[in-house]
């Protein structure tokens, strides 16, 4: 009994992990990549 209930929990922090992931636009991927090609700054960075 106490796995499903692990299982379950589990599962809906995938889930709220899932939505909540940011998701960049075409023209946002292209200006990441063109800012990180100047060296500025790193990509995990320009990212946040």
């Amino acid at each position: 009994m106490e796995s499903k209930k692990k299982q379950s929990t589990e599962n809906f922090i995938k889930t709220i992990r899932r939505n909540t992931e940011t998701q960049f636009t075409s023209e946002e991927k292209i200006m990441v990549v063109m800012e990180a090609q100047r060296g500025e700054n790193t990509v995990a960075e320009i990212c946040r």
